[in-house]
């Protein structure tokens, strides 16, 4: 299965504002994917329309999100259903601080439907670090059947770079790593790893490079896999 498990749409301020439901999924389909994961900051609320355009291309959609723990590391969460997704979403935006976005800095932060539509504006700025700390960003998600995987380790707001080292508790058997960088291995013996784009931008969406050896071809061996179920990964 060819994925990119780290996709951020046009409700991230970070991301570009055709970063579109419909154009994501029409640009992962073009270059050649099975799966993608649509991962934006601390909120879930352009999930039901990536899943709507995901569909009309044929694509398998593990909703998620990209949620930013106290210590500002970035811990992705994945969940079978877009609905759960989109309700812990918003526990973890009612966890950020109170500040309102500033379009002119941050970018925009829009929720638009699959026919690039906006019909929402966020105004909760979303790239600020909740006041949840990592445990509690992960028993959040796994209390609601959600998978957590500490999101580009090796990276700034990264695990290892911004603790310095990979903790007991929570356990993590999956990680997404930049293969890019350098990763000190004896700190992940045995886990599982994904990699992603992480995309900000059209172009930047995997092409199918990016290949994970799951148990089944259907969302519920991907989401196995994320969790740290199947056994074996490529």
């Amino acid at each position: 299965m060819f994925v990119d498990l780290h996709i951020h749409s046009c409700l991230s301020p970070c991301a570009d504002d055709d970063m579109t439901p419909a154009n994501i999924c029409g640009m992962a389909h073009i270059k050649g994917l099975d799966a993608i994961a649509v991962t934006d900051h601390n909120t879930g609320r352009n999930l039901p329309y990536v899943k709507e355009a995901a569909d009309y291309y044929g694509l398998i959609f593990l909703p998620g999100m990209e949620i930013t723990t106290k210590e500002e590391v970035h811990l992705l969460g994945y969940f079978r259903d877009v609905d759960t997704a989109v309700e812990v979403g918003e526990i973890f935006s009612n966890h950020l601080p109170p500040m309102k976005n500033k379009p002119d800095y941050f970018g925009n932060q829009l929720v638009m439907n699959t026919d690039d539509e906006v019909v929402a504006v966020e105004d909760r700025l979303l790239i600020g670090a909740t006041d949840l700390d990592l445990a509690e960003c992960t028993k959040i998600i796994r209390e609601h059947g959600g998978a957590a995987v500490p999101a580009h380790i090796n990276r700034g707001h990264g695990l290892l770079v911004n603790l310095g080292l990979f903790p007991e508790e929570p356990v993590f058997p999956v990680v997404e790593v930049r293969p890019e960088l350098p990763v000190n291995e004896k700190l992940i013996p045995g886990k599982k790893r994904l990699w992603s784009s992480d995309a900000h931008h059209l172009g930047d969406i995997l092409e199918a490079v990016s290949e994970l050896d799951t148990d089944r071809f259907s969302l519920g061996g991907l989401f196995d896999f994320v969790s740290g179920h199947n056994q074996t990964n490529a």
